[in-house]
């Protein structure tokens, strides 16, 4: 039986961040996981959580999925604060990769989840056009190149990533949340089936 992991890095914030969206989100992964066999934990990092449990979590899963809102272009500082405190451990990796003994060993490939892959799943207020376009905030980046930090995170444990899936412009008043979960559950089949 494959076995999930699925992160809830919301952080509440009173009339603009409420969490709704995030847990429609949450649970049609989870709807969707438990349909197709998988084992799933959760993690509500709002709600608090054991850090050697958690590690333990990631020791355990085969996949990750990621879910959070994008805040100042990057993670709720809840959420970096339990990246921090969960890999922060040394469980996750050998060492930073690197040797004395052997100069062809790079920064960064020492992780030890190696086999296991992990997906980010983003709700956003800006518009998709702000990616991959040299004239707006992002400098051209993508979406994924916009969350370096995150992604090279989990790649420096040994994870690989899965298609990232995003919900953008979510407080223009015209979200159709039905379409998007439709959207969301076609990446789900894509990257876990």
């Amino acid at each position: 039986m494959k076995k999930i992991l699925i992160l809830n890095g919301h952080q509440h914030y009173d009339g603009i961040a409420e969490g709704n969206l995030t847990n429609s989100f949450i649970n049609k992964a989870n709807e969707f996981f438990i349909k197709n066999g998988f084992e799933v934990k959760n993690t509500n990092i709002e709600e608090g959580y054991e850090t050697e449990e958690e590690i333990e979590k990631f020791e355990w899963a085969d996949y990750i999925l990621f879910q959070y809102p994008v805040y100042w272009m990057g993670l709720p500082w809840i959420a970096k604060k339990y990246i921090d405190e969960t890999f922060t451990h040394g469980r996750h990796y050998a060492s930073d990769g690197r040797s004395r003994e052997d100069a062809s060993k790079l920064y960064g490939s020492g992780g030890l989840l190696t086999g296991k892959k992990y997906m980010l799943s983003l709700t956003y207020n800006c518009p998709e056009s702000a990616f991959n376009n040299k004239n707006s905030l992002f400098d051209g980046m993508s979406l994924d190149e916009a969350h370096v930090a995150v992604h090279k995170t989990f790649q420096f444990c040994g994870l690989t990533p899965l298609e990232t899936y995003a919900v953008h412009d979510i407080f223009k008043g015209d979200l159709n949340l039905e379409l998007e979960l439709e959207k969301f559950e076609k990446v789900l089949i894509k990257n876990f089936l």
